[in-house]
């Protein structure tokens, strides 16, 4: 692949904007029944690569070009798919072939909207990884592309397609076989150690693109060991565990409640306990949505069980996973596909198991054109990826106090409270003394869910978007 220099790359760029200006129908085709659905493979270091997996056995579908902006990723994905793959560094480039019907995005979350939208764009359907956005109005505006151009865009929350597991016990636990839900309860306790403490900024290899590799994100100074990965527990390009494994669980959590916008109001408690190192999102975080038919409460923990152990704390059977806490009995959903439900005295009384393939469920509307076929449409990725934002803005707008302050002004939730202390007897056994390294208690946020704006507070209306670089802007209408 040739190197990218500033003409070719601002050439590309013109080019780039005229075509996405271009009517999607100009762009891609419905594919016949018997034809081919032509993907692309957008950033596979990571999650990606399951993506070329599960294409490369999909029926119906054939992988054509890949993209990623560090071109030794490239070198090998093309070595996998084989010598026939089209190759990009730079996604506008990408989305000019007539070659490729769909895109399938897993590139880091400040990427996620803007490839999205362009793809759309371009006329090119999508199947674009979790959380959906980097913040709440991108995925609204993902939302809004995505009808306006008739485009399928499927969320990566692969537990969507859990039909005959997860599905079925939300269906049986609605229709009031347990009677009425308490708290939908997310639970991601996984463990993250630290990734360490730079006394430089780290130097980007030359393999990578840095400018495309930053994107919408602004272009700051690396200040962590690695380039790759760790950018999930920084504000500019992350969303924190949250955002990373718990949105997983977030979406589940939603989907027993069966609300489909925001919560009215949300706080969160937490903070990067336990070691000091580059991150900066919280590794302990209780977040609380208070719907008003029943809360949902998220844990986070990515601290051991105690101080020196290897194992991870579990919340009734679910250690990555949802429990839904219902007047007469319980739901826990420990893994992808499955759920089992418990009377009031812990007897197991149903399972559920069994799933289909998410990539699978996205070709299949695909050629339908149906979006009411996908499991996980993006409407519902967006919801879910907003959550886990309001819950993190809440605590990025909140101050460190002692357990006894916060203990004082969350007691009117009592719902919180006890997940809150359930979190301090965890951080204690880790040996973190809250009173010389405090947690925070985020800000109360009151939001209308019907405009999704925060109410009486502009800052945190702020932070419902971000600044974008010239290039990289992520369209604010359709």
């Amino acid at each position: 692949m040739p190197h990218l220099t500033r003409r070719n790359f601002l050439k590309s760029t013109a080019l780039s904007a005229a075509a996405l200006s271009l009517p999607a129908s100009s762009w891609a085709q419905v594919r016949g029944p018997n034809e081919d659905i032509r993907v692309a493979v957008i950033g596979f270091n990571g999650q990606g690569g399951s993506h070329i997996g599960s294409l490369s056995k999909a029926k119906g579908a054939r992988i054509t070009a890949l993209c990623d902006c560090d071109s030794d990723v490239l070198a090998k994905g093309a070595k996998r798919v084989g010598e026939n793959v089209e190759t990009y560094t730079d996604i506008r480039k990408l989305l000019e072939s007539k070659n490729v019907d769909a895109v399938s995005i897993a590139t880091p979350n400040h990427w996620h909207a803007l490839g999205t939208i362009w793809a759309i764009q371009a006329g090119k359907d999508v199947y674009v990884e979790k959380p959906v956005s980097h913040n709440v109005s991108e995925g609204r505006r993902m939302v809004e592309f995505a009808r306006q151009h008739n485009k399928i865009v499927q969320t990566g929350t692969q537990s969507r397609s859990s039909r005959a597991g997860i599905a079925a016990a939300v269906e049986w636990v609605r229709a009031g076989n347990l009677g009425k839900i308490k708290v939908s309860r997310g639970i991601c306790y996984k463990p993250r150690g630290s990734i360490g403490k730079s006394a430089v900024p780290l130097e980007i290899p030359t393999n990578v693109d840095f400018d495309l590799w930053c994107g919408p994100a602004a272009k700051l100074p690396i200040l962590r060991k690695k380039l790759h990965y760790d950018w999930h527990w920084v504000w500019n390009t992350g969303c924190g565990d949250l955002g990373n494994q718990g949105i997983h669980e977030m979406d589940v959590a939603r989907w027993f409640l069966g609300v489909k916008e925001l919560s009215p109001r949300v706080f969160a408690v937490g903070g990067r306990l336990g070691y000091v190192d580059d991150g900066e999102t919280p590794n302990t975080m209780v977040i609380y949505h208070d719907y008003p038919d029943a809360p949902l409460i998220f844990e986070v923990r990515g601290l051991p069980s105690k101080a020196g152990s290897k194992e991870m704390d579990t919340y009734m059977g679910a250690r990555i996973g949802i429990v839904i806490e219902c007047e007469g009995g319980h739901v826990t959903v420990p893994s992808y596909n499955e759920a089992k439900a418990y009377d009031k005295d812990g007897k197991l009384v149903k399972e559920f198991k069994g799933g289909e393939g998410h990539h699978d469920n996205w070709l299949k509307a695909v050629r339908s054109r149906k979006k009411e076929d996908l499991n996980a449409d993006i409407l519902e990725g967006h919801l879910s990826s907003a959550l886990c934002h309001t819950g993190n803005i809440s605590y990025r707008l909140g101050q460190q106090m002692e357990p006894g302050e916060i203990r004082e002004q969350t007691k009117a939730d009592a719902q919180a409270l006890e997940a809150c202390e359930r979190a301090y007897e965890h951080l204690k056994l880790n040996e973190v003394d809250l009173k010389a390294t405090q947690a925070t208690l985020g800000l109360v946020l009151k939001m209308d869910p019907k405009t999704e704006k925060f109410i009486g507070n502009a800052k945190a209306d702020e932070m419902l978007t971000r600044p974008y670089r010239p290039g990289f802007v992520v369209p604010a209408k359709v």
